[in-house]
């Protein structure tokens, strides 16, 4: 869990730290856009933008049931919310599982990418593919109930 929040936390802690330098240099317009850039910055790399994670498990139940794709991913990694960010509002129709968080997802990316934790590995229909296009995602999702 705590994994997860280290590359924002470090982030957050280096603009607070810059900002707070130029601030106390009498340069409050650029420690702000700083600080501003920074707080930008560790949000988007947070496992805050991307939906609720659920265990691989029960991705793979809700899949079985409603078709949708099961989407492999860990926090900080920038192809993962480059997908997530072109899914935009469609990001919530995929079930979406934290590696970080689920050892079995970990262990399921592994064993599809010979021993990789190479993400985000998208499952649909049962087969896996590995960093797919955004655009093609969103035609599977088009299909998809």
């Amino acid at each position: 869990m705590m994994r997860a929040w280290i590359l924002p936390l470090l982030l957050a802690a280096c603009g607070t730290i810059a900002a707070t330098r130029l601030i106390a240099d009498g340069n409050l317009g650029a420690g702000a856009a700083l600080l501003t850039a920074f707080g930008l910055l560790a949000a988007v790399n947070s496992p805050l933008v991307f939906p609720k994670s659920i265990s691989t498990l029960e991705a793979e139940r809700r899949s079985a049931v409603d078709g949708r794709p099961v989407v492999y991913w860990r926090p900080g990694c920038a192809y993962c919310l480059r997908l997530r960010i072109r899914l935009g509002l469609r990001a919530r129709r995929v079930h979406w599982v934290d590696i970080w968080r689920d050892p079995a997802g970990a262990a399921a990316v592994r064993a599809v990418n010979g021993g990789d934790e190479t993400v985000p590995t998208v499952v649909v229909d049962g087969r896996p593919h590995t960093n797919p296009d955004p655009a093609w995602l969103r035609e599977q999702l088009s299909a998809t109930p």
